[in-house]
């Protein structure tokens, strides 16, 4: 999926991100919370996810509020990825400027003495976010360009629905 984030003044930006969950509570993603999105989203929870499948000519687009997932969900999550993915975690600064990509190389076997077996503990700086939608819309691309949009806007715990002119 695609998350969209804005810094505190406004600057947007937009990458592709592993949607890992989704339940009445939201929909849930995984990163470094140093990483520029988790530095946008402590300064903007607010975010927009948006799915699309050309082949079919549809998109959904969401958007709401965040919040990190419990400590636990995380944790769960974490144990559950590969040992290399887990060491991956410790070894990249993600977002931050690196010399090269020998820097990452070098660290590989330090992370793999440090945690030699399968237990490589969840870094206190990763986690889980969770968007919590507020709004739902459901595009479905027509080719008269008189597309269908219906958006489905929280009100409480019950949803308001709309059609939307394409």
């Amino acid at each position: 999926m695609t998350l969209a984030t804005a810094n505190a003044t406004g600057v947007p930006s937009a990458r592709i991100v592993l949607l890992k969950g989704f339940d009445g509570r939201g929909f849930v993603f995984f990163t470094d919370y140093r990483s520029r999105k988790g530095a946008e989203l402590a300064e903007n929870p607010r975010a927009a996810l948006v799915f699309y499948w050309p082949e079919l000519e549809r998109q959904v687009r969401i958007t709401g509020g965040t919040a990190p997932v419990e400590r636990q969900e995380s944790e769960t999550y974490f144990r559950s990825r590969p040992r290399a993915s887990r060491l991956g975690a410790w070894i990249s600064h993600q977002s931050q400027v690196i010399a090269g990509r020998q820097e990452l190389d070098d660290r590989v076997p330090e992370m793999e003495r440090r945690y030699p077996g399968d237990d490589v503990p969840l870094p206190a700086y990763w986690g889980g976010f969770r968007l919590r939608p507020e709004s739902i819309e459901f595009w479905q691309g027509r080719v008269s360009r008189l597309h269908d949009r219906i958006r489905y806007v929280r009100k409480g715990d019950s949803w308001r629905i709309e059609r939307l002119s394409p």
